[in-house]
C-alpha cells in the first residue's frame, strides 16, 4: 500500500518533466509577429516623396485686360484647357500688376505688354522664359467733334500735344498697364508731364481699358486704347479712331514663365507647356483668325518665331 503513493509521485513528476522538454509554441511563434510590419515599411517611402511637378494641373495667368475685354482668352483658355488636361486661373490686370504678381510668385506665368518693362522684370531674374506672341497697335481716339483737331495726323506725338494745348479732356488708365505706360511714354516725348502736374483736363480712372473707354465716351473725351479691346467696345461707345498706324504706337505682347529658381513652389511645368502652346503654329493661326468673322479685320498679329528687333523693339 505504501508503493502506490510512491508510484503516484513518481509519475506526477516525469509528467512534469516531460511538459518542460516539450516546444514552447506559443513563445517562440510571438516574435514572429512583428516580420508583417517590418515588410509594409518600405511601401509606404515612394508615397511620401513629392508628388513630380507635372501632376500639377492648376495653372495661375497673369496677364493684361485688353485680351480678357477682347475676347481673346475665351477663345484660347478653353481651347488649353481642352487639349492639355490644365485648369486656367485668369488673373485680367494691367501689366504692371501682372508682373508684380510674377515677381512676388503669385502667377505662374504672364502675358503681357510692355516690353521695357518686360525687360526690367527679366534682367532682374524674376522671368525663366520670354517668348515673342503676337503684336496689335495702339490708336488715339476721341469724340466726333474732335476739339484739339487731331483728326488724321500721322504722328502721335503732335496729337499728344495738340491735345494738352487744347486743355481737352484726356482719360488715362493710370494703372501701370501696358497701355498706361505707352501714354505716359508719348507724354515725355510730348514734353508733357500732366501725370505729374495733374492739370484738371487729365483724368486718371485706376481701371482696365474697357472701363476707361465707357469712361471716355461719357466724357466726350480723348483716350488712348489698344485697337482689339476698342473694336470689341465700339458698339457702345461714341469715340471715333482719329490717329492710327504711327510706328510708335505698336503693342507687342510676350508670354513669361516666372522663375521657378525664386519661387520653387510655381508650376513651371505647367508655364512651359503654355507658353510653348501658345506660339505653336495651330495656336498662333487662332489669334491671326481671331476677330475677322466679327470686325472684318484680325485684331492680333501671330508673331511666334520673330525676334522683337524684327518689330522694331
Amino acid at each position: 500500500m505504501k508503493r502506490f503513493p510512491l508510484l503516484f509521485g513518481l509519475i506526477v513528476v516525469l509528467a512534469m518533466l516531460f511538459s518542460a522538454c516539450a516546444p514552447a509554441a506559443t513563445p517562440g511563434v510571438a516574435p514572429a509577429t512583428p516580420a508583417p510590419a517590418a515588410t509594409s515599411a518600405p511601401t509606404a517611402a515612394p508615397s511620401a516623396a513629392p508628388p513630380a511637378a507635372s501632376g500639377n494641373m492648376n495653372l495661375i495667368l497673369a496677364t493684361t485686360t485688353s485680351t480678357q475685354d477682347s475676347g481673346l482668352l475665351d477663345v484660347l483658355i478653353p481651347l488649353f484647357e481642352q487639349q492639355t488636361g490644365y485648369t486656367v486661373k485668369t488673373v485680367a490686370v494691367g501689366t504692371g500688376a501682372a508682373l508684380q504678381m510674377g515677381q512676388q510668385g503669385n502667377a505662374d506665368v504672364l502675358l503681357v505688354h510692355a516690353p521695357s518693362s518686360e525687360a526690367t522684370y527679366m534682367a532682374g531674374g524674376y522671368g525663366k522664359d520670354r517668348f515673342l506672341v503676337m503684336h496689335n497697335d495702339f490708336i488715339i481716339i476721341g469724340p466726333s467733334s474732335d476739339p484739339a483737331k487731331i483728326k488724321g495726323d500721322t504722328d502721335a506725338v503732335d496729337a499728344f500735344k495738340k491735345i494738352a494745348a487744347a486743355g481737352a479732356t484726356f482719360i488715362s488708365r493710370g494703372d501701370q498697364s501696358g497701355t498706361n505706360t505707352k501714354e505716359l511714354a508719348l507724354w515725355k516725348s510730348a514734353g508733357v508731364d500732366p501725370s505729374g502736374t495733374k492739370p484738371s483736363w487729365y483724368v486718371s480712372t485706376g481701371q482696365g481699358m474697357g472701363a476707361t473707354l465707357t469712361i471716355a465716351s461719357q466724357k466726350a473725351a480723348y483716350t488712348l486704347s489698344d485697337r482689339a479691346t476698342y473694336l470689341a467696345y465700339q458698339a457702345n461707345i461714341q469715340l471715333d479712331i482719329l490717329v492710327e498706324k504711327d510706328n510708335s504706337l505698336l503693342n507687342v505682347y510676350h508670354v513669361i514663365t516666372v522663375n521657378p529658381d525664386k519661387w520653387p513652389k510655381v508650376n513651371y511645368t505647367g508655364a512651359l507647356v503654355f507658353a510653348k502652346w501658345i506660339v505653336s503654329p495651330a495656336v498662333q493661326d487662332v489669334i491671326g483668325k481671331f476677330g475677322v468673322d466679327k470686325y472684318g479685320q484680325q485684331l492680333f498679329v501671330p508673331d511666334a518665331g520673330k525676334s522683337d528687333s524684327d518689330l522694331g523693339l
